[in-house]
């Protein structure tokens, strides 16, 4: 039987390349999965974060989780881009993505990725991360996290949405809470959301 692969194996990965590179502390963005994984290894490693930014994510458990995904494999292919794009982004239909050119970029860069998942060795890894992903919950954990926080998410997410945000933020003392204008993948559809986690990040140390 093998071990079935977690969050917190991720997390342990991120521990370790930070032991390579001789680093004792780092300031940590993630970003919908990447969230999740900064999350666990915020709560596990609660002294090597300096500050944390997350975007577009879960805390799993009583704070909500992320749509399940793995309920769209059984979907066939163009069903299922159909329903990832309206996803990332609620108002994400035809005329929408028609009348605004940038939505329609990352729509088809979306759409492109999930082509690229059809590749054997990056499906298997696609699958391991749905696992990892639907067993993530570090909702009674998050009071562990002691750094300054940002926690953002996008008006028109149905992967991460909004509520999600803000239970994570409510329980973790001092968070920052900030909506944008986008959906999963507001800090490329609201001008104002990188230049905000690029400062919250670059700030001085208290």
């Amino acid at each position: 039987m093998t071990h079935p692969y977690t969050m917190a194996d991720v997390a342990a990965d991120a521990a370790g390349l930070l032991e390579i590179v001789g680093w004792e502390s780092c300031r940590m963005v993630g970003v919908s999965f990447g969230g999740m994984v900064a999350q666990e290894f915020a709560v596990t490693n609660p002294g090597r974060v300096e500050r944390l930014a997350l975007a577009c994510t879960s805390a799993g458990g009583e704070g909500g989780s992320s749509y399940p995904l793995q309920k769209l494999l059984e979907l066939p292919w163009e069903q299922r881009a159909a329903a990832e794009l309206k996803l990332a982004d609620s108002r994400w239909g035809q005329r929408w993505l028609e009348a605004h050119p940038a939505d329609r970029v990352i729509a088809q860069r979306l759409t492109a990725a999930g082509q690229d998942q059809q590749d054997p060795a990056t499906a298997a890894a696609r699958a391991a991360q749905l696992e990892a992903r639907e067993g993530h919950d570090v909702w009674d954990r998050l009071g562990a996290i002691t750094c300054p926080t940002l926690v953002g998410y996008g008006n028109y997410d149905g992967i991460a949405p909004v509520r999600n945000s803000t239970s994570i933020a409510s329980r973790i003392r001092g968070a920052e809470l900030h909506g944008y204008e986008g959906g999963h993948g507001f800090l490329f559809q609201d001008p104002a959301a990188l230049p905000a986690f690029i400062a919250f990040l670059q700030a001085p140390s208290s």
